[in-house]
């Protein structure tokens, strides 16, 4: 589980490339959440509250590239015995794989606006293409500090089993869902 709350993330942070302006992700405005089922229950939620990255945006061009890095060890459920147990060998194994990377290879363009990104997600070791759906995406002064941002929110889903994350499959759901939010502020 706690392997899948990491692709997710994984997949909807990253975009990094050598085009256009370059932006570095804001932590403190970055969100990368995610869902699961619980043994058919009930949807499991959680977050990871340290990641950091980099974006390269040219919309002239219909460029756009990321790049996320996620501390696996900042998991957060809400509750710290299952937190532990995400990061333990038998989910995320954070003490030997403490990041989770997403690395954009291509997006698509819808009109003026990106529509997709797909990057590599690295989980355990293991990289798989990831496509996320951009939900929303803004570039502009941020009325406070006057600086250029660009906001990207996205969503995905990825099989947790393609990544070696088979602890409980499939009572514990094998695909994750991922939400990944951000604003990144222009170098």
């Amino acid at each position: 589980m706690k392997k899948l709350l990491i692709l997710t993330a994984l997949a909807i942070l990253p975009v990094k490339a050598v085009i256009g302006a370059d932006y570095t992700v804001d932590p403190a405005h970055t969100y990368v959440s995610f869902a699961i089922s619980h043994l058919g229950f009930s949807t499991m939620r959680g977050k990871f509250n340290e990641q950091s990255g980099s974006l390269q945006f040219d919309p002239a061009a219909k460029e756009a590239s990321v790049m996320i890095e996620i501390d696996a060890t900042s998991i957060d459920t809400g509750y710290a015995k299952r937190d532990a147990h995400l990061q333990s060998p038998d989910f995320l194994n954070a003490v030997e794989n403490p990041t989770i990377t997403f690395k954009s290879t291509s997006a698509t363009w819808n009109g003026a606006k990106p529509a997709t990104v797909t990057g590599d997600l690295t989980l355990l070791g293991v990289s798989k293409p990831v496509t996320l759906t951009i939900t929303s995406m803004k570039c502009g002064p941020n009325p406070f500090n006057k600086k250029e941002t660009c906001g990207f929110d996205a969503t995905g889903s990825i099989k947790r089993t393609d990544f070696g994350v088979t602890y409980g499959a499939p009572a514990i759901g094998e695909v994750l869902e991922l939400q990944i939010g951000f604003e990144a502020v222009k170098n």
